[in-house]
């Protein structure tokens, strides 16, 4: 049998990839409107529920076509790799954006070997945006090429934040905000961390920072933003205090890093 080459693998990956993110997404999308304030809890049950569907649908495409993949899933669906390739799926990024239907929330699918990262997509259906990249290949909303921002001064500069689960780090968050909020054009928290890193990658934003991110939160975002252009620096956190990411264009980057980082 012929040996796959690499670009052969990266196609085979993105294609699948994107297809199983557009279906996620649209599962995702047949969900009520609006509901009652009096029904938020079940609001949350709903949220939930279609989390996990959206994780058994794209996991069960993954390995439907490709059985020897490994898998890391926020809602626990991992298994290990007998092929070199482990996909690195959040079934509904943003889900508190998903919960109160607002706009933002996004399937991220990326598949890493031991290299690193090597294709990443981030589908937001209310965005009518699908960001794409591979490593070394480039990166792309619907298939036009993007580049980061070029902005060199805080005070031109749109930035994008989280903000943690963490109370305490809520706080640590929100001081830093502070001392950045006159010296910044503006700040932006839209609720999903890898629509913020892939608006970085499109120059939406300028620049990004945010504590506490899991490897299914930076793992296609991240690399968007990288074959963007942009630097993307931190390291995934799993409580409070840990390494900030922090992600934008070199000068900006270095700039973010010396107030913030």
């Amino acid at each position: 049998m012929k040996q796959q080459s690499q670009t052969e693998l990266i196609s085979e990956l993105l294609i699948l990839a994107e297809g199983i993110a557009q279906r996620a997404g649209e599962l995702l999308s047949n969900r009520p409107d609006t509901f009652d304030i009096n029904e938020k809890s079940s609001a949350r049950d709903f949220a939930t529920h279609m989390d996990h569907a959206s994780e058994k649908l794209i996991v069960s495409e993954i390995l439907a076509a490709r059985p020897g993949d490994g898998i890391i899933g926020e809602e626990g669906a991992n298994r290990e790799s007998q092929s070199g390739i482990t996909w690195v799926i959040d079934p509904i990024d943003g889900t508190v954006n998903y919960f109160y239907n607002l706009p933002g929330w996004n399937i991220s699918i990326a598949a890493k070997d031991e290299e690193g990262v090597l294709i990443g997509i981030v589908y937001a259906p209310t965005l009518n945006s699908l960001w794409r990249a591979s490593r070394g290949g480039g990166a792309f909303l619907n298939d036009r090429a993007i580049h980061c921002s070029k902005a060199e001064l805080l005070e031109d500069s749109l930035i994008a934040t989280g903000f943690s689960y963490d109370l305490a780090e809520r706080v640590r968050q929100g001081e830093k905000i502070a001392s950045l909020i006159p010296r910044v054009r503006d700040i932006r928290r839209n609720g999903a961390a890898a629509v913020d890193l892939c608006h970085v990658a499109s120059g939406a934003v300028d620049g990004y920072f945010e504590t506490g991110l899991k490897e299914w939160d930076l793992a296609a975002g991240g690399l968007i933003a990288r074959e963007a252009g942009a630097l993307v620096s931190g390291r995934n956190g799993t409580t409070a205090g840990e390494e900030m990411v922090i992600a934008a264009g070199a000068a900006l980057h270095e700039l973010l890093t010396l107030e913030i980082g």
